[in-house]
């Protein structure tokens, strides 16, 4: 295989193990065994090295010296830094998205909303954070600020590591209409409104980890990776 190939290999393999870790399909702490995601995958050693690497690049997997790559696990100092900086960030990332936004944008976010509460309705709650993430990324594209953009989709990879490890109260999404009524104040220009409902939407996220050190138990790999 040449190296433009194998690169694009391993960024299709970073991509679907990042999409099963945003999911909860693959668990923090997981190990990424290179011999087995290279079974899964039908890939070289190289190749999965490769994408392992990205995906430690991206902070959702260590790499341990002569211990190999596991999903990253957030600590519970990181956890509460993680959500502080959000709250920094999209109150006023939503407030300069509802003086841009289209109409192409607000069907993208109700194609969101939709897909999040599909998933919900179906049992799978990994999919439905994965979906209420991309959410909050688009917002952060629909404001048009690149470099904010970037710290909100880190920002928002880790916080789904963080809720695999520390939610309490899962209950708590089914109740929440926070999207709906921030894609109200976006559709309306209200940027006011959309700031203030962006910050009371990451505190009650926030008040809903269970901030205390904890493990998770593992998990087949290729279960998890099974489509």
């Amino acid at each position: 295989m040449d190296a433009v190939g194998q690169d694009n290999t391993a960024e299709s393999i970073a991509t679907d193990l990042a999409l099963a870790i945003h999911e909860h399909r693959l668990a923090p702490g997981a190990k990424l065994s290179e011999d087995e995601v290279g079974e899964i995958f039908g890939v070289s050693r190289t190749v999965v090295r490769a994408a392992l690497q990205r995906l430690s690049h991206d902070r959702l997997v260590e790499l341990r010296r002569n211990r190999g790559a596991y999903v990253a696990q957030p600590t519970v100092r990181e956890a509460r830094e993680v959500f502080e900086a959000r709250a920094l960030l999209e109150p006023r990332t939503a407030r300069s998205a509802a003086e841009r936004i289209t109409e192409a944008d607000v069907a993208i976010l109700r194609h969101h909303i939709v897909e999040e509460h599909a998933a919900m309705a179906a049992g799978n709650l990994g999919r439905a954070l994965y979906m209420s993430g991309q959410f909050h990324v688009e917002i952060a594209r629909i404001a048009n600020q690149a470099t904010i953009e970037a710290f909100v989709t880190q920002l928002v990879a880790r916080s789904s590591l963080i809720i695999a490890l520390y939610w309490q109260r899962r209950a708590a999404m089914c109740e929440s209409h926070a999207h709906h009524a921030l894609l109200d104040a976006l559709v309306q220009g209200d940027g006011a409104r959309a700031e203030d409902l962006m910050k009371s939407h990451l505190l009650d996220l926030l008040s809903s980890l269970d901030l205390r050190n904890t493990t998770s138990a593992p998990q087949s790999l290729r279960e998890a990776l099974r489509p």
